[in-house]
């Protein structure tokens, strides 16, 4: 009575046993082929390490701080162009003060002539006079004025010939144009307020 129970049961788990069996034979070729991927990476080729380019050398700069928030994606920022405004102030002009000129003294004094001598007078009342000698032996000029002095401007002897000055008064000049056993004097002086004058010859 009791085997007879127990024979569906048995029956029943010998069915499901084999039935387990059957399913795992049949999963067997599927679950040893491979993905897709697997097969694409195992028909790469082996990388060398040698293959791969040397890398640069990298200056690392340190990156400004920001302290805007980052855009969100697909937005670009571009910096903002500062203004920089000048504001140019001139200076209103100086006024300036210029002190007026005397008037320039563009007036000449008078000139004259007395037996040959310029006579200039001076808006103090002095005058002057100028006479210009030309002798044999050279050529001389001479300037007498009213206070009673005389002068000698110039003296140019002639070729071969010498020029001396003697004056032992203010008011007394004698030029001397000399050569061997001949000479010139030009004898000048002021005389009974007036200039006089006289030329002579010594020799031959």
């Amino acid at each position: 009575m009791r085997s007879s129970r127990w024979t569906p049961i048995a029956g029943w788990l010998a069915a499901t046993a084999t039935s387990i069996v059957l399913a795992s034979v049949a999963l067997l070729p599927v679950l040893r082929t491979n993905a897709p991927e697997d097969r694409a990476l195992a028909q790469l080729p082996a990388s060398d390490a040698s293959d791969f380019p040397v890398p640069l050398p990298s200056a690392t700069t340190p990156a400004p701080a920001s302290t805007t928030p980052s855009p969100g994606r697909g937005t670009a920022t571009r910096p903002r162009p500062t203004e920089t405004r000048t504001t140019a102030t001139t200076a209103p002009p100086r006024p300036t003060t210029t002190a007026p000129k005397p008037p320039a003294n563009n007036t000449t004094p008078p000139t004259t002539t007395e037996d040959g001598w310029t006579v200039t007078t001076a808006d103090d009342g002095k005058r002057t006079y100028v006479r210009s000698f030309r002798v044999e032996g050279g050529q001389a000029v001479i300037r007498m004025t009213s206070d009673a002095v005389v002068q000698l401007v110039t003296a140019t002897p002639a070729d071969g010939w010498q020029v001396q000055k003697v004056q032992d008064t203010p008011d007394n000049l004698a030029v001397y144009f000399n050569e061997t056993g001949h000479s010139f004097i030009i004898h000048a002086t002021w005389h009974n307020d007036r200039p006089f004058a006289q030329v002579s010859e010594i020799g031959a």
